[in-house]
């Protein structure tokens, strides 16, 4: 089961508190790239994974799709969508991503922001999202870039004749990562960029757009503090079709 960290009080209130979960969409810097990958919605029917607060499933509706169905693990962030939405089209699901089997064949596009890289199973998820889309059906997700996602524990090791060597668990070293970000024990799960796609082209999708997403330098220009973000990407963007 996918770890619901966002159910936990301290990691909710500071998640609150972010630009992306204060203004929504907006407030997301890589929103205006993420958004030219996504095909005509008007009459579209589409599902959010890992919608959180429903900011994308209100834009789809503003966009004029027919339906709209967003599924989340947290409780609290679908009790939060809910209250703000009032659209008939939308429905929310609560559900874990790593056993939720939508629909076959019931949807245009699938829609996913920062959930895949808590996915251990993600071979499995993808694949059921390919069953999911109707032929031509399109997928657009991000994850944090494997760069980022990559850091982990570094120590000295003894080899077998006494001498010190140093052992790296890096971006080579694909699997489970711990971090104390807004709250402690926050899971995620490393991967590196062919793994992404060995996984999407093994689900059967034919990748169309990769976008290795750092902040321009207008946005820089606009926000100083995101010059770091120049330093590597931040985000990973990815579309694909299903044949």
């Amino acid at each position: 089961m996918t770890q619901n960290i966002y159910d936990d009080e301290t990691f909710f209130t500071g998640y609150s508190r972010l630009p992306r979960s204060v203004h929504g969409l907006d407030g997301a810097p890589e929103w205006k790239v993420l958004r030219a990958m996504l095909p005509a919605l008007a009459g579209r029917q589409v599902l959010d994974l890992g919608c959180g607060f429903g900011w994308f499933c209100r834009f789809a509706a503003g966009a004029g799709a027919a339906s709209i169905l967003g599924v989340d693990v947290s409780a609290k962030m679908l009790e939060r969508a809910r209250r703000e939405t009032d659209d008939s089209r939308i429905a929310y699901e609560r559900a874990d991503l790593e056993s939720f089997a939508p629909q076959v064949g019931a949807f245009d596009l699938a829609y996913s922001s920062l959930a895949f890289h808590y996915i251990a199973d993600l071979a499995g998820l993808l694949g059921r999202v390919h069953a999911a889309l109707k032929p031509g059906g399109v997928l657009v997700c991000s994850v944090e870039h494997p760069q980022l996602t990559a850091p982990a524990r570094q120590e000295w090791l003894a080899d077998s004749d006494g001498r010190a060597s140093w052992l790296v668990n890096g971006y080579l070293d694909e699997g489970e990562r711990v971090s104390n970000w807004l709250a402690e024990g926050v899971v995620k799960r490393h991967r590196m960029i062919g793994t992404y796609l060995d996984l999407l082209l093994g689900a059967g999708f034919s990748l169309t757009r990769l976008v290795e997403w750092g902040p321009s330098l207008e946005q820089v220009a606009a926000e100083p503090d995101w010059v770091r973000e120049r330093a590597r990407p931040f985000f990973l963007l990815l579309s694909a079709r299903r044949a």
